[in-house]
């Protein structure tokens, strides 16, 4: 049979090479998780510490009292989120001779999973655990006047909960609140171009912007009338914990087809861990 001849191997490489390409949210998250998981069902058990007491004297003579016990944190990330397909290619063999297709599909696929993963990674923004710029119920209306001012005012939050400014910090908007960024730049300042030039969309003072269609938004009443709530993440690489510790891909003949197929999934899941390292800019365009 054709499907003897497909080699999963090479294809669950070339989706996992795709899947770090267009995956903009999963991109900034801590995965240094993803070795402990072995199948879905699994949980990480993620660990953090607290803070010693420092304490200041004048006396030479320090007497120490018994040791302090730090106390300790724990976070459980259970990983339990796949996302498969399972499509007919007429001749796998055929379709491997004939150059780019299969190449193609193999795309495609990737695409569409890594938007899965980012989807889910941005709609961590309605966590409970999440730190909103503003009550809930009260998003803040922009323009390109008072967007950057609204930009200032999460890395003002996040840096008064102790996150230095050298850390790596990410800020992901809409297509929409990104235009809005462009525009106050070039009214602002023109020398800040070069913020146009970089592949992921620039920076913003020490942070990274990032755009992505899989910003979460969602529509409220404001005022009596409904708008689209973009919701903006501004967060450290330490925020969010994300694995995905399988790709999965075989061949197969269906018993009730003349054609071959290829079916597959992913494992994956996210977590906000460290929730004072993000801060949610709830945010609508006046």
């Amino acid at each position: 049979m054709a499907y003897e001849n497909f080699i999963p191997e090479v294809w669950a490489e070339g989706i996992n090479r795709e899947l770090e390409r267009k995956c903009v949210f999963a991109e900034d998250c801590n995965r240094q998780y993803e070795g402990d998981v072995k199948q879905a069902g699994d949980s990480v058990h993620i660990l953090g510490v607290g803070a010693p007491t420092i304490t200041t004297t004048t006396n030479k003579a320090i007497t120490l009292s018994g040791p302090e016990t730090v106390e300790d944190t724990s976070v459980i990330m259970p990983i339990r989120q796949i996302a498969y397909y399972n499509y007919k290619i007429d001749d796998i063999d055929k379709r491997q001779a004939v150059g780019g297709v299969m190449e193609a599909l193999n795309a495609e696929t990737s695409a569409g999973l890594a938007s899965k993963m980012d989807r889910y990674i941005a709609e961590l923004s309605k966590d409970p655990a999440a730190v909103l710029l503003t009550a809930a119920a009260s998003p803040t209306a922009v323009t390109y006047q008072n967007i950057l001012q609204t930009l200032d005012s999460a890395l003002q939050k996040l840096y008064e909960n102790d996150v230095d400014p050298a850390t790596d910090i990410t800020i992901t908007v809409t297509p929409a609140i990104y235009m809005l960024m462009k525009q106050a730049y070039i009214d602002l300042d023109t020398k800040n171009s070069d913020f146009l030039k970089n592949g992921y969309v620039g920076r913003y003072g020490a942070a990274k912007v990032k755009m992505s269609n899989n910003v979460y938004t969602h529509a409220e009443t404001v005022s009596g009338a409904s708008e689209t709530v973009h919701d903006i993440m501004v967060r450290t690489n330490r925020a969010i914990a994300f694995a995905n510790p399988m790709t999965h891909v075989e061949a197969y003949r269906p018993e009730a087809s003349f054609s071959d197929a290829v079916k597959g999934f992913i494992l994956y899941d996210a977590k906000i861990v460290r929730p004072k390292e993000m801060v949610i800019a709830n945010v609508y365009i006046d």
